[in-house]
């Protein structure tokens, strides 16, 4: 994290990786912005999910290990908790700690007869999973459109680690956000209530929990754009005077005006996601919602 953190704030254009908004309050944050009336993907998703699960479990064999990296509050995969009974084990994983293992126990006492086995790790890196359930056929569930968070490297680097993990007989439901008008993209990142700014800033408060710095979030503010020629929304945090930062004793200058990139959130086609996943998956089926707002996937790795 540090090293991260330092070499961001060390660019011409200063960035924070986007997975820092976690941590316990990051998370319950997100869990508000996703119950908000702008913030569309989390209730289209959820709609698509609970209108096509019964399809989506034909799918899948008779004993399935279900993985989700980055799983927070793991709300939408209840549903397919409660209707696939041949998930036989689900496997929570995420970098806020604490929060996991909380989530965890409360998922135990709702799903006794599911083997719950928690992972605090960084997912986007090659990880080793517990020695359970060999034989179950491994399915990870990747919903939120988290996918758009992605730069194209990352993009890669997950998608091999993904493929390498489930092997030849496994599968990927993922969530993939579509292309839109403009205006309701911005609004679904930049809400009248200002919960989006706060989870934004938060990232400075979980840096500074983490790596004793002095960032002020008050000496920011929150914007979102929406960039066409990349194809992304992006959020920033804009300098409202000139201070400076300092971090683990370096000391960064910024000035009034200037930004900290803090995410991005890629949308795409299906045609444009097709191609991305082309080297590991192949597509076998799509669900979309009535305005084709937002799409859930359903990837197979690709055979040789």
């Amino acid at each position: 994290m540090l090293q991260e953190v330092l070499e961001g704030m060390g660019r011409s254009e200063k960035k924070l990786p986007s997975k820092y908004f976690y941590d316990e309050r990051g998370s319950q944050l997100f869990d508000e912005i996703t119950k908000l009336e702008e913030y569309y993907p989390t209730r289209t998703e959820w709609t698509i999910l609970e209108d096509n699960v019964y399809e989506m479990r034909e799918i899948l064999s008779d004993n399935v290990l279900l993985i989700e990296p980055g799983s927070g509050s793991s709300k939408k995969t209840r549903v397919l908790l409660d209707h696939i009974p041949s998930i036989c084990c689900y496997i929570p994983m995420d970098i806020s700690g604490d929060y996991l293992q909380k989530v965890a126990e409360g998922l135990r006492e709702e799903y006794p007869q599911i083997d719950i086995q928690p992972l605090y790790t960084d997912y986007t890196r090659p990880f080793l999973l517990p020695e359970i359930h060999l034989n179950a056929q491994k399915v990870v569930f990747f919903p939120g459109s988290t996918i758009g968070n992605f730069e194209p490297k990352t993009v890669r680097r997950f998608f091999k680690v993904i493929s390498d993990l489930v092997g030849d007989d496994g599968g990927l439901f993922i969530g993939v956000d579509l292309k839109k008008d403009r205006k309701v993209l911005e609004a679904a990142y930049d809400d009248k209530k200002g919960i989006t700014a706060q989870f934004n800033k938060n990232m400075l408060i979980h840096i500074n929990n983490e790596l004793d710095s002095d960032f002020d979030p008050d000496k920011f503010e929150h914007r979102s754009i929406w960039n066409e020629e990349k194809g992304r929304i992006e959020m920033h945090l804009i300098a409202n005077q000139t201070h400076s930062i300092t971090i683990d004793g370096k000391v960064f200058s910024i000035q009034e005006g200037e930004f900290i990139h803090t995410e991005n959130s890629h949308k795409y086609s299906l045609d444009e996601f097709e191609k991305i996943v082309e080297p590991w998956f192949k597509v076998s089926k799509v669900w979309t919602d009535k305005n084709k707002y937002f799409s859930v996937q359903f990837l197979e790795p690709t055979r040789d």
